[in-house]
């Protein structure tokens, strides 16, 4: 288990906690105390906690290149962990109003369909690495995720501030991207991998 992995997996367990500030309580009985402290504050620590998961993102990959540790179980681990908070947090989003659920089903299709790749291949002991575009596809990911919860964090604060406007178009043009994005690594990806598919 070396430091790569271990961020690997911290990503991991950070989900949860990012999904708890994002989420409404109310329905739940919980504490009126902590339903208007989420309901305030919920989404900045949130932001922060994706943001600081998104940076062990970069993190991992960049030490084991650099110390020469990388390993079938990051490359196994690394896009599970990506596809978790990326999903994960797509879905809260919706729940929340915030983004269009046709842009969450299609990135977390693609996954599913990177997904069953993976497992043909790795049924011929064939690990596959996150190709170069499919970094950049979550980059943009990560980038538009973290706009529209910056924007929904403002909304609450300044709910009908003229900055909203301009700020929703960008977050809206930042997910078109990443959908955009999602479908092309994702033919890509199945393209030069459909050897596993059609064997």
């Amino acid at each position: 288990m070396n430091l790569p992995n271990r961020l690997t997996i911290l990503r991991i367990i950070l989900v949860p906690f990012i999904l708890v500030f994002m989420l409404p309580f109310r329905r739940l009985g919980m504490d009126i105390a902590w339903n208007n402290f989420v309901a305030e504050f919920g989404m900045i620590i949130a932001t922060v906690l994706f943001l600081a998961a998104s940076v062990t993102d970069t993190m991992d990959g960049q030490i084991a290149r650099k110390r020469n540790i990388v390993t079938n179980m990051g490359k196994f681990l690394d896009p599970i962990a990506d596809k978790m908070l990326v999903a994960s947090v797509l879905v809260a989003l919706v729940q929340l109003g915030r983004i269009s659920a046709y842009a969450a089903i299609i990135i977390i299709c693609r996954e599913f369909i990177v997904s069953g790749v993976r497992l043909l291949a790795a049924d011929k002991n064939v690990v596959i690495a996150a190709s170069n575009l499919g970094k950049v596809k979550t980059v943009v990911q990560i980038v538009a995720i973290i706009a529209v919860m910056i924007a929904a964090q403002i909304d609450t604060f300044l709910p009908g501030h003229s900055m909203l406007k301009y700020l929703e178009t960008g977050t809206t043009v930042l997910v078109f991207a990443a959908v955009v994005l999602t479908i092309v690594s994702g033919y890509d990806y199945v393209k030069k991998n459909m050897h596993f598919i059609i064997e």
